[in-house]
């Protein structure tokens, strides 16, 4: 397998995070995109332990990137950062969406970490209109 930066979607629902996952997929194909959605017993939330199983299936050797859609989503997803040790992970301050996309099809040329975040975070000014 190529190294390529991996990238978790962490949501509190399990649904968005997974349909954004297979959005992504569609759109930059042969990037690693994980959805680390909502709770343990399947509600609405967000689960360290989901998101640290995420970012192991995620990581390829080129690190890890985190998105997160809001509000507790950061919490865990810090959480897990510090849970791991930091090391070659890292937390998106971007939209979820078009983060994500702008992320993968970064990751899917062969950026680097510091380079995909900075897609990602880049897509939150990113017109509409």
């Amino acid at each position: 397998m190529t190294e390529m930066v991996g990238i978790v979607l962490v949501s509190h629902s399990g649904p968005l995070a997974e349909g954004a996952a297979e959005l992504v997929g569609q759109i930059a194909g042969g990037s690693r995109v994980v959805p680390a959605g909502g709770t343990d017993d399947g509600g609405l939330g967000t689960s360290p332990d989901r998101i640290a199983a995420a970012v192991a299936a995620a990581d390829t050797g080129a690190g890890v990137l985190l998105i997160p859609d809001l509000g507790s989503a950061v919490l865990s997803a810090r959480t897990v950062l510090e849970d791991l040790g930091g090391g070659a992970l890292r937390l998106a301050d971007a939209p979820f969406v078009e983060g994500a996309v702008a992320a993968a099809v970064a990751a899917s040329t062969g950026l680097d970490l510091a380079a995909v975040a900075q897609a990602a975070e880049e897509a939150r000014d990113a017109r509409k209109l």
